[in-house]
């Protein structure tokens, strides 16, 4: 697997434009029912505005989560406008969820612009994303075909984050060191509950909710694969396309699955980046040094190689269930295959 290529569908950049301009009116009658203040900070993360108000041309986000429901909706025979409640509800939550990442993570930047709480603050910042989490669960709050998968979504995220925060106080090496395994059930948590969503939305409210099921599946297999991509991204990525530091993750230590998959692999280099990571990644050399010996012991590969895996699985349930769906296949794939 190559994780390099832009993340927009390689034969229908259009198609995506099309579903952004369907559900902008709609994510801007909802963030209306704000509080002003609260509606102009979710401006600002939804890239419509500047810290000052000033607008802003287009949005932070690609918009790949509420596409995948609109044509998920459309491969069951259902219109784009039918499941734009699903849309508009993903989206939220999707910008709900970094606005707290960030604060958790300690990210100042997000798209190349301030995070949102180093624009407002850490209060301002919590308070707006539990405003879009509500404004979310509100867009489907009347339909039950739906519903059930975001709320599924809400708790696999908040067991996903929370696994994935407690693997920070375990150790690198020994007993009590995160498996390759505990890592794949964190990231079909923290990333593939809200495409498991999308993808199940979609089919519903679509006039499909027999198929539900298999696509919250293929959404979690999914997100598992989008999450290895970001971690290759998040070590490997050009800061200009990313909008953070080269080896990002490294310098904060994060147990990501390049790592941990170097790590399992064994051999000298993975010995030598056991020790090093036990010791502490501390300065520039240091950092580079530890993104050699990851690469070095097999970990950037491996990652590859799962990554490849969870996609593969992802599209054979599209292949079972929607065999048509040629640009749903086309979006999925270019969830993993991107370049930021």
């Amino acid at each position: 697997m190559n994780v390099s290529r832009p993340g927009v569908l390689p034969q229908g950049a259009d198609s995506l434009a099309r579903y952004r301009s369907l559900l902008e009116p709609a994510l801007r009658e909802a963030v209306g029912a704000l509080h002003p203040w609260g509606a102009s900070m979710a401006a600002f993360t939804l890239g419509w505005s500047d810290v000052d108000g000033s607008p802003r041309q287009g949005g932070v986000g690609k918009g790949v989560r509420p596409a995948l429901v609109m044509l998920s909706a459309e491969a069951v025979g259902g219109s784009a406008e039918s499941a734009l409640p699903g849309a508009v509800a993903v989206e939220l939550v999707h910008a709900f969820s970094l606005a707290h990442d960030d604060i958790i993570d300690r990210d100042e930047l997000r798209r190349h612009r301030a995070a949102l709480w180093k624009a407002y603050g850490v209060g301002p910042a919590l308070l707006t994303g539990d405003a879009l989490l509500a404004l979310a669960v509100g867009q489907l709050a009347g339909r039950p075909e739906a519903m059930p998968y975001l709320s599924a979504a809400l708790m696999e995220l908040v067991q996903g984050q929370t696994a994935d925060m407690a693997f920070e106080n375990r150790p690198w090496r020994g007993p009590g060191e995160v498996t390759v395994d505990e890592y794949a059930e964190m990231a079909a948590g923290k990333t593939g509950g809200l495409l498991g969503a999308a993808a199940a939305a979609g089919v519903a409210l679509g006039g499909a909710p027999e198929l539900a099921g298999r696509m919250w599946d293929m959404g979690r297999d999914l997100g598992v694969a989008f999450q290895i991509a970001d971690d290759i991204l998040g070590i490997w990525g050009d800061p200009r396309l990313t909008g953070k530091p080269v080896h990002s993750d490294l310098r904060r230590e994060k147990k990501t699955l390049p790592v941990l998959a170097a790590l399992a692999g064994g051999g000298p280099a993975a010995r030598e980046l056991s020790d090093l990571l036990v010791s502490g990644v501390d300065g520039e050399e240091s950092v580079r040094h530890a993104a050699h010996l990851v690469e070095a012991a097999g970990g950037r590969a491996g990652a590859e190689d799962l990554a490849q895996r969870y996609v593969t699985a992802a599209l054979g349930v599209l292949d079972e269930c929607l065999p048509d769906a040629a640009d749903l296949r086309a979006l999925c794939g270019s969830l993993v295959h991107r370049a930021s």
